[in-house]
Formats: structure tokens, sequence, C-alpha cells
């Protein structure tokens, strides 16, 4: 099969993962989406922040995701393989090669207590995982030991794929699921998140996991100043979620970084115009939001919350609750 050529801009000498891409082979591509392999040299990485982080290492079975969220905030990450379009993260996707045998090898470094994220960066169950099926490979590893603390983040309800496996790996380990859904309104998200599964079907996922048995709950992020902010909205997003009997719920504004704002700035100027100029001054000169408006939405969910009888947060372990936060994308994800 035939490797991935070099990119017209990228150095002649290429080392590390960028190397490791350019070897890449090609696989059958799905629809608009090109896939190599990665002969990855590691799949359990450690998070390295200033931040204090829930986790300490993190597991992403692939490079790149398939769902072309247009906030994504992992985009960067394509940047360490000498790809520099933002649009080559939902394009060009990576499937880590042997992830089961390096994860039997690297286990030994985890010390007990210390939680491990598979998806902080990209989607475990994007589209590709129902043919190349490497979450399913790593969970299988995973069933095979004991005494780990695990926290999975999706957006696809093809998690109920491993609904057996999911359990049996939280009988001999400490497991939460979380589901993230930005909208329960189907039009914006197919906007927000054009390949990812309707939010009905996500919700309908969170409810067969919490009946099989497995921690599972539910992350609104991010949320979307003028978007998706209304209590209106946040407070119909918190009773659907209650009413799947989900264990906990958070919610997290967005996080714009260079280079996610150049593919969800011009999606704004196309769908949203009358918001730009509010969210230039707002990201303008920072990829937070305010401290003002971050409290904002947090007493916002703390009141739905409470009204509706959920968790903002859930522990069923050592392990604080795997959320995907602004501060991971500080930090070598893969």
């Amino acid at each position: 099969m035939a490797t991935l050529p070099l990119l017209p801009d990228a150095p002649t000498r290429l080392v590390g993962i960028a190397r490791l891409a350019s070897q890449g082979a090609a696989l059958p591509e799905g629809h608009n989406v090109e896939f190599f392999t990665l002969n990855a040299r590691s799949l359990l990485n450690r998070a390295v922040s200033k931040r204090q982080l829930p986790f300490t290492w993190t597991i992403n079975p692939y490079r790149g995701c398939e769902f072309a969220c247009k906030y994504c905030y992992a985009r960067y990450t394509h940047e360490f393989m000498e790809m520099r379009n933002g649009v080559d993260f939902e394009q060009k996707i990576y499937v880590k090669q042997h992830a089961a045998n390096l994860l039997r090898q690297e286990l030994r470094q985890v010390k007990r207590g210390e939680g491990i994220a598979m998806g902080a960066a990209t989607d475990p169950y994007q589209p590709g995982e129902r043919r190349y099926q490497v979450t399913r490979e790593i969970l299988q590893e995973f069933s095979r030991h004991e005494g780990f603390d695990l926290g999975i983040i999706t957006k696809s309800n093809l998690i109920l794929r491993d609904i057996d496996l999911l359990q049996e790996v939280s009988s001999r380990n400490h497991l939460s699921v979380t589901i993230t859904i930005t909208t329960l309104h189907t039009d914006l998200a197919r906007m927000l998140e054009p390949r990812a599964p309707r939010p009905d079907l996500r919700l309908d996922a969170v409810r067969k996991l919490s009946e099989a048995g497995i921690n599972a709950g539910v992350n609104c992020a991010p949320v979307l100043p003028s978007i998706t902010d209304s209590p209106r909205d946040l407070e119909a997003l918190v009773e659907a979620v209650a009413g799947v009997k989900a264990k906990f719920i958070h919610a997290n504004p967005l996080y714009l970084k260079p280079c996610s704002a150049a593919v969800f700035m011009p999606f704004l100027e196309e769908k949203f115009p009358h918001l730009v100029n509010s969210y230039r001054q707002r990201y303008g000169t920072n990829s937070f939001v305010t401290p003002a408006y971050r409290k904002r939405i947090a007493e916002i969910m703390q009141k739905l919350t409470q009204k509706y009888g959920m968790n903002r947060r859930y522990m069923p372990s050592r392990l604080k609750q795997v959320l995907p936060r602004p501060q991971a994308a500080q930090m070598e994800l893969f």
C-alpha cells in the first residue's frame, strides 16, 4: 500500500511522530476521510501540565477525529506531524497499531490511584472504530487487569457495542464513561459536530449504559456563548440527562485556541454572522472565557443540578470524574 506523501512545506528530515506519520500505510478510506497506519512507540502517555488534572495518563487510540467538530481544541496535535492545515485533523486519521501489546507493557508504569483518560483529545468511538476496533482491543486488554482507574470520553453511541467489555472492565477496575452532549437541538448539533451521532442517540446511550450498571454521565461541552448557553437550553439538557438516570453532569465553556479559531471563526461568519464581533472581543486576546462568564455558567448548573437531583461531578473511586478540560489542550496528549 502507498505511503503518505510529505506535505509540500514539510522539512526534508522528519523526526519523532512526524517521521512515523510519513511512513504510515494508507488504509481503506471512509467518507472524505483518509486513514493511515501509525506504528506508535507508546499508547499510554503521561499528562504533563502546570495545572492540576483529574488524571495522570491519557490514551488516544487514534490521531485525528472524523467527527469534525467546529470548535475542537485538539486540532493543533496534527501540527506535531507537520500538518498545519486544521482541517487535516478531521480528514487524515491515523490508526495506532499493536495497541494491546503496547498497553500490556506500559500499564506497569501506572501506580495505584493514578487515573487514565481515554479519549481526551480524539474520540475513541469515532466512525473508523467500527472497522479498526482499536478501542475494543484496548478494552479487551483492560478486562485482563484489575485495580485501574479508567475514564472514557466519547460523543458516540457506538460505545454500546462494547457494553459486555465495559461491564467486565468495571467488575475489576474503577470505570466511568462520559458522553459529551453540546446541545439537544439536532439541527444545531449537526452544524457544530457534522459527523457525530445525534443528541438523542447519545442520551439513549447514557440510559443503556446506566441500566447496564456502568457509571455513566454527561459533559455539556463546550458551552458556546450566545449559542448554547441560555438558561432554558441548559435546563432542558439537565432535565433530559436526569431522565436517563445519568450519574453526573458537568458543563465547560468554550476554549478557543488559535488553531481552533481558524476553523471555528469562518464557521461562525457563515452560520452566526451577528456573533462574530462578540466572539472576536471575547477570544481576541485569550483562549479562555472570563472568570465572570465561567462563574455564571457554574451558578446556573449548580441550581439546575440541585433542582433535578443531579451530581455536578461523580466520583466512583479515587479517580475524580474524567472530563475533557481546557488545560488538556496544553499538554502532549498522545
